[in-house]
């Protein structure tokens, strides 16, 4: 680092640990004048020390068993880490080299010496072995403290081999915010030279990430007037990137998270409360913004493959489904679960006899042991009402199945609602049949929509349809709140209070505590929401109360969602501001605590696109069946999907 950042790092970490956030006593033995630094900068060198505490101990766990073990500093200036962890009694086996400049580690070399404390923890003064090589400032039996340019990797290597360091045994490589004023050039050899010499590894970084948007663009003015440039900042802007690089230079595992996610999901509740405790503090904005501006990094090689020192992001899996023909390439269709095993899908856009255009017809999938069969019922009557694309279909806890809104074109919106009910053969043959009756609707109620929801809800006793948002031809987005009586088929005002959430369509809506959550969805303005909302029930009707969650969820809509246990799963959708795509994304209702998922698809021999699309939830199997899906790609052609699929879902950690 450079000589004046170094220095605001080392007061500013005393300052962070002199107040108890963080346990180290021998910070102030390298700090001449300590100074108090402001609650937000305490906090922000309180994660960093505890990110990197984090890694470190987890590396220390996980090759306990080994005779020999190392961690190589590079850029490690005033670090204090060896010396509190030596303290502790935690680096048994452990060797710990150093490597800074050369004027660095002579004045860190000079402050060790001057003081007994840190002299009697390296070990008795004679002990301090003279320098075996230039490099070498300092030499004891597990610390080593080399002076060396970073920029020149020949000359690294080989004063490290000098002071002993064995290539093949665990090492754990850490740099925090070194690698990134370096030449892109020099930081990546560095990288390359890493995981091509050792043969068991991790590398850990810590380091600025997100340069473009404004708090970004203030920070690289900052690190720029102080004549530290940030090299890697704009090439590397971001986890997916950063993550490219360490596979693309010999790393076989890389997992990255930014210090947002790291304080929410890896520091325990009792820690954060503490925290809190420690000082006042009401700078929430910034504190995010700075933890949402940094990242660490952990790649790793050889027998330490598999030890990820950071939790990699949970990776659901997609599997094919066993049916007997492979069908329902379509979009902006509907379907829902109507028994254990047994599925209806019904009208969208899609492909018939080989042609694309709207369907109306209905297709069932009935698992029959592990197979899942493909049926088109007979139909009683003709089906032409249910040409549309964009409905809701809702199974009914009396077997009824209902058929709401939905267009044919933008202009001509369905105006019926239908009451399918569906018979399947005990043997799943071409016998079961279907009927389907339009249903005569009384009172003032919804007007003709599609991209809406519709869920059954219990009020006093008495079931409802519940009809919110989606669009009509005069009105981009809808916000009303309609409730059908379900046994006479009469529209129904019931008051509701609290917050209005924002109209919207293209949400998803799911029944919960009796009660109807509501997630995302695009809003006014066309533009993708991330807000999700609770219909709860009260004495009086219904009030709106918003989910709060502990970290911002990805803007959405065109998604699908379901409850699973306490968790709301979100399924794909379309958004405008991300660089990836989260397919899932797990919401705990109870913490608040959300988790972007990403799915494995390589099973799969075509685009999986999870917009436009439908799914069920299997509650025996905790799998999730998602059928079709797809679109028009502007004009490179129409992409479905090609077969359902089961989705398994990983546990929110």
């Amino acid at each position: 680092s450079p000589p004046r950042e170094m220095e605001n790092y080392i007061v500013s970490k005393c300052s962070m640990a002199s107040l108890g956030y963080f346990s180290d006593d021998f910070l102030k033995r390298f700090v001449n004048k300590t100074t108090r630094r402001a609650p937000l900068i305490n906090r922000g060198y309180y994660v960093r020390a505890k990110a990197v505490d984090y890694v470190l101990r987890r590396f220390l766990k996980k090759t306990v068993s080994h005779s020999r073990r190392q961690i190589l500093s590079l850029g490690a200036g005033f670090d204090s880490s060896y010396f509190r962890l030596k303290a502790s009694g935690e680096l048994e086996n452990v060797v710990m080299y150093e490597v800074d400049f050369p004027d660095v580690v002579q004045r860190k070399a000079a402050l060790i010496k001057n003081s007994q404390e840190l002299v009697q923890l390296l070990g008795y003064i004679d002990e301090l072995k003279p320098a075996q090589n230039d490099a070498v400032c300092l030499s004891a039996m597990d610390y080593k403290l080399l002076g060396v340019d970073l920029t020149e990797v020949m000359k690294l290597d080989h004063a490290l081999m000098e002071a002993g360091l064995d290539p093949c045994c665990p090492t754990l490589l850490l740099s925090e915010v070194v690698l990134t004023y370096m030449q892109v050039e020099s930081s990546s050899a560095v990288i390359h030279w890493a995981a091509e010499r050792f043969s068991s590894a991790v590398f850990v970084i810590y380091e600025q990430i997100c340069p473009e948007d404004p708090f970004g663009q203030v920070m690289q003015q900052h690190f720029t007037q102080l004549n530290a440039t940030l090299h890697a900042l704009v090439p590397f802007p971001g986890k997916d990137t950063q993550r490219k690089r360490f596979l693309s230079e010999g790393w076989e595992e890389c997992t990255c998270l930014d210090m947002n996610e790291f304080y929410v999901g890896l520091i325990p509740e009792e820690e954060k409360q503490r925290i809190e405790k420690l000082e006042p503090f009401d700078e929430y904005e910034e504190w995010h913004l700075k933890c949402s501006h940094y990242l660490i990094v952990s790649a790793s090689k050889g027998d330490l493959k598999q030890c990820l020192l950071l939790p990699p992001p949970p990776i659901g899996k997609v599997s094919k489904v066993n049916c007997d023909r492979p069908t329902l390439k379509r979009f902006a269709h509907s379907s829902a679960l109507i028994a254990p095993h047994i599925v209806v899908t019904s009208g969208g856009f899609g492909e018939r006899d080989g042609q694309h255009g709207r369907l109306r017809d209905v297709e069932l999938m009935v698992k029959s042991a592990s197979v899942w069969k493909c049926i088109s019922p007979r139909d009683e009557r003709s089906c032409t009402t249910l040409f549309r694309m964009y409905h809701s279909t809702t199974s009914l806890s009396d077997g009824r199945c209902l058929i709401f809104g939905g267009r044919g074109s933008p202009l001509k919106p369905a105006t019926s609602v239908l009451c399918l009910k569906c018979k399947v053969a005990n043997d799943a043959t071409s016998s079961s049949s279907l009927s389907v009756e339009e249903v005569q609707c009384f009172g003032s109620g919804a007007s003709p929509r599609w991209r809406h929801t519709a869920t059954e809800i219990t009020y006093k006793g008495q079931r409802y349809l519940f009809v919110y948002g989606g669009r009509s031809p005069t009105e981009l987005v809808l916000g009303d709140c309609c409730f059908l009586n379900l046994e006479d088929y009469s529209w129904t005002d019931i008051p509701i209070d609290g917050p209005i959430p924002e109209g919207r369509h293209s949400h998803s809506a799911c029944t919960w505590n009796t009660g109807v959550l509501i997630a995302g969805g695009l809003g006014t303005g066309l533009i993708p929401l991330q807000s999700v909302f609770f219909l709860r029930p009260t004495l009086s009707g219904f009030i709106w109360e918003k989910i709060e969650t502990t970290s911002s969820i990805v803007p959405r809509y065109s998604h699908t969602a379901h409850i699973v246990g306490d968790e709301l799963v979100l399924i794909g959708g379309v958004w405008i501001h991300s660089d990836s795509v989260p397919a899932v994304t797990l919401i705990n209702l109870s913490t608040g605590e959300s988790v972007d998922c990403y799915i494995d698809t390589h099973s799969l021999k075509w685009p999986l696109m999870l917009h436009n699309h439908s799914s069920v939830l299997l509650a025996e199997e905790q799998q999730i069946l998602v059928l079709g899906g797809g679109g028009n790609c502007f004009s490179f052609g129409t992409h479905l999907n090609q077969q359902p699929i089961l989705l398994h879902l990983p546990k929110l950690r």
